[in-house]
């Protein structure tokens, strides 16, 4: 019983130890299991290279395998002290005191997105604070960067629309940059300078975050408790992706989530990570220490620093505050892209920022624990080309071998001496490997047998393996494309190809073949000319080889199936890929299912009309909403000249004529604002029948 007792006294003195002790052994482990496959007299230059990568990447994935493995060994003991998982029924402490004297901004910073998802989901976590009883201490703000018109205007008319509702105007605000200089963390700065002090903490949320309300008190509570706590991550449960791809990642996230986040909050301890979003922060701290400043020299790897929460995390630590992962608070969601092409095409916006914590390493002053935070964000998209190029590498060398002759007499030898056979050391390799990628999913399942209740919320044990069986199997198809699509975004940024920050598809759609062969139409062609010449020259290479061939060859259907809506609806139907979101709704979700069911009326009362932002310059309803929001800025008579040359062509050729630069330019401020209403308003005859 003592050593029992002692062993998570050991655990929590020795967190980082333990879990890179561990790592580093079973890497070396593996790696020695190659070196014995491999050596034949001596060891080449391909053959140390090939031992090189291994170690690379045996060492990534042990990573992933001791976490998720720590993180199952935490939830069992969990589960066995306490008796069930916390869930956010269980969440029943009040943040700080009766009439606290601070207050909590729920902020979020959008672009380009959806206005009415937007305003759905807010209004739901709204109302899910309302539930709680203490809504009061929270205020919302709405934090637009979008640079299109009609997005813009109607981003206004809803927020006015539900300031009516709520009847609470100083409790809900929006405001539109006129410039999104530094993009996200940008948007965040500039509320922190111009509205931060007002509020002790803020929560910080992407357009697709759902929080609950017990979730948030519960943020506030903790934070309260910890005077040196300056960021808790929550993890979010993505949710309400129809596609069976969509709805795959789901089951995983759910199923595997918990116990990886787990096993990061055990390494990480009090030096843990910022995800962007689903986070409370403390503002002061923040504002304080979090500046990012450009880094030297031209994009991709110059600029404003993209990944920001990475950086912003590792500069409060520098600074000696705590940051943490709240492993064990649920009622955190987010919404993820519902076919592969938007999956891959959501990894190509982050990769450039990511690769750019290659020059903050070793940047002077941050903890080793956070340049370890920075080497795992660049790995996430370099182990995709050292896969490629250790696959490169066992083919070459695998065609060396083939081209040996074995010489089976020596000297005065009678009888013929068999050329050694490493069959099984690479069999042995290949399997440990096999272990260590796919161990962490069984090890999930033995949580969802020891809990039935748990073990029902995904459909029961028996379907909940079949998901993984089919997940499982799904996975080792699409890692292969997945591998070439991150080795491109990689390769294109080593060439100084930079990548912009578009909008993310959010919303479900479905890819058609068109566009699944533009995408997948070389993976198709590079896994038949491989496969070809594997099958002719290295014919048992080949046969190791087709798992990864099989994923590129059937890139365009998988693809395209995996996006069908249907094909996810029939699997649920099913009883297949079943969440606990899903099984049993969480009250915030059907809150959301409620605003989307019955979205907000536009104020003015124009949302309808196309486009919306000559229309609303037309209306003096919309015109003198957009006008109060709009700051004064002095204007110079070659900018008014501009405008007027702009107002004259909207007129004879129409707003087609006009880019969304120049669309902008004329909403943007009041003189020109006011330019445009007067002239459409002056003018009523054939012309404005073009706008």
């Amino acid at each position: 019983m003592r050593s029992l007792w002692r062993a998570p006294i050991v655990a929590r003195h020795f967190h980082r130890v333990i879990y890179f002790v561990l790592v580093v052994v079973t890497t070396l482990f593996t790696l020695s299991l190659l070196s014995v496959a491999i050596q034949d007299d001596g060891i080449s230059l391909l053959e140390l290279v090939l031992l090189l990568l291994y170690a690379i990447l045996m060492f990534w994935i042990s990573g992933s395998f001791w976490t998720a493995a720590i993180g199952f060994a935490r939830l069992m003991l969990r589960r066995n002290r306490d008796g069930a998982h916390v869930s956010d029924a269980a969440i029943t402490e009040h943040p700080g005191r009766e009439g606290s004297d601070f207050k909590v901004a729920l902020v979020m910073p959008v672009y380009n997105e959806d206005p009415a998802r937007v305003f759905a989901g807010l209004r739901a976590m709204h109302t899910s604070l309302v539930e709680t009883g203490r809504e009061t201490g929270f205020e919302i703000f709405v934090l637009s960067d979008t640079r299109d018109p009609d997005t813009w205007i109607q981003e206004e008319m809803l927020w006015r629309r539900w300031v009516e509702e709520l009847g609470q105007p100083a409790r809900l605000f929006y405001r539109n940059r006129a410039e999104n200089t530094a993009r996200k963390s940008g948007n965040l700065a500039d509320f922190c300078r111009n509205w931060g002090g007002r509020y002790r903490y803020m929560i910080v949320l992407d357009a697709d975050s759902i929080m609950s309300g017990e979730t948030m008190i519960e943020m506030v509570r903790r934070m309260e408790a910890d005077p040196h706590l300056a960021l808790l991550q929550v993890p979010p449960v993505a949710v309400n992706r129809s596609s069976f791809f969509a709805r795959m990642l789901q089951f995983a996230g759910s199923l595997y989530g918990r116990m990886f986040a787990a096993g990061l909050s055990f390494w990480q301890q009090n030096t843990a990570n910022f995800w962007g979003h689903n986070a409370i922060l403390r503002v002061r701290p923040f504002a304080d220490h979090c500046g990012l400043p450009k880094l030297p020299g031209n994009e991709p790897f110059g600029g404003d620093i993209l990944s920001h929460d990475f950086v912003e995390a590792a500069l409060l630590a520098r600074a000696g505050w705590k940051v943490q992962l709240a492993d064990d608070l649920g009622g955190s969601y987010e919404e993820i892209p519902p076919t592969l092409i938007d999956y891959a095409k959501r990894d190509r916006r982050w990769c450039q920022g990511n690769l750019q914590h290659a020059r903050l390493i070793l940047a002077r002053g941050f903890k080793s624990l956070s340049r370890i935070h920075f080497a795992m964000g660049v790995m996430s998209y370099a182990a995709s080309p050292l896969w490629l190029l250790f696959l490169i590498a066992t083919g070459v060398e695998a065609y060396f071998i083939s081209l040996k002759v074995p010489v089976y007499f020596f000297g005065h030898n009678m009888l013929p001496i068999w050329p050694e056979s490493y069959v099984v050391e690479m069999t042995t390799v290949l399997m440990v490997t096999l272990a260590i990628l796919f161990l962490p999913k069984v090890l999930a399942l033995i949580l969802l047998a020891r809990d039935r209740n748990e073990a029902r919320r995904f459909g029961g044990l028996p379907k909940a393996s079949l998901s993984v069986l089919i997940e499982s199997l799904l996975s080792v198809l699409l890692a292969p494309v997945l591998m070439l699509f991150q080795s491109k975004f990689v390769a294109a940024i080593l060439l100084r190809t930079t990548v912009g920050w578009p909008a993310q598809q959010r919303g479900d759609h479905q890819t058609g073949f068109g566009e699944a062969v533009r995408a997948h139409g070389l993976h198709t062609l590079i896994a038949f000319a491989v496969g070809y010449i594997a099958y002719v020259h290295v014919p048992d290479f080949f046969w190791w080889f087709t798992p990864v061939l099989a994923g590129l060859a059937l890139s365009i259907p998988i693809s395209i199936l995996t996006s069908r809506t249907s094909l996810g609806l029939l699997a649920k139907n099913a009883g297949i890929f079943l969440t606990p979101a899903e099984t049993e709704e969480p009250r915030v979700l059907r809150l959301l299912d409620e605003q989307q069911a019955s979205p907000l009326t536009p104020a003015c009362a124009i949302a309808s009309m196309k486009p919306l932002w000559t229309k609303a310059m037309m209306q003096p309803c919309a015109y003198a909403l957009h006008d109060s929001l709009l700051r004064d800025e002095p204007y110079s008579r070659r900018r008014r000249h501009v405008l007027e040359g702009l107002v004259f062509q909207l007129q004879d050729e129409g707003v087609d004529s006009l880019s969304m630069q120049e669309q902008r330019a004329l909403i943007a401020h009041r003189e020109g604002l006011h330019l445009l209403h007067t002239r459409l308003w002056a003018v009523a005859d054939a012309p404005m029948s073009s706008i």
